[in-house]
């Protein structure tokens, strides 16, 4: 992914996600503290590796594509800050879903 300050090629089935904003405000409208705040799984695919490795050799390329809204799993999640960015690699099998319009 060519960004304006960083690039990152994300190797096999992973998926490099930027994580959407964290929520501040309660659905009720109740200012939240830092403390009560949980981290979205939710977020803009910003690159994707190639795919994931058959037992025959063949790559099969991963779903979702660069720029999808997606929803993701918790587990096995890597959380890095490049350039100020707080970016989520996540295997492609942890993409739960695509938010949006079906291609």
């Amino acid at each position: 992914m060519k960004d304006a300050n960083f690039d990152i090629y994300p190797l096999g089935n992973y998926v490099a996600v930027q994580r959407l904003e964290k929520e501040t405000t309660s659905s009720g409208g109740i200012v939240l503290t830092s403390s009560v705040e949980t981290k979205v799984n939710r977020g803009t695919v910003i690159a994707v590796g190639e795919g994931k490795m058959l037992d025959d050799g063949t790559i099969r390329p991963c779903a979702c594509k660069v720029g999808d809204d997606v929803l993701f799993a918790t587990q096995s999640q890597n959380e890095f800050t490049i350039e100020k960015e707080e970016i989520v690699l996540v295997p492609e099998v942890h993409v739960m879903a695509v938010i949006g319009s079906k291609q």
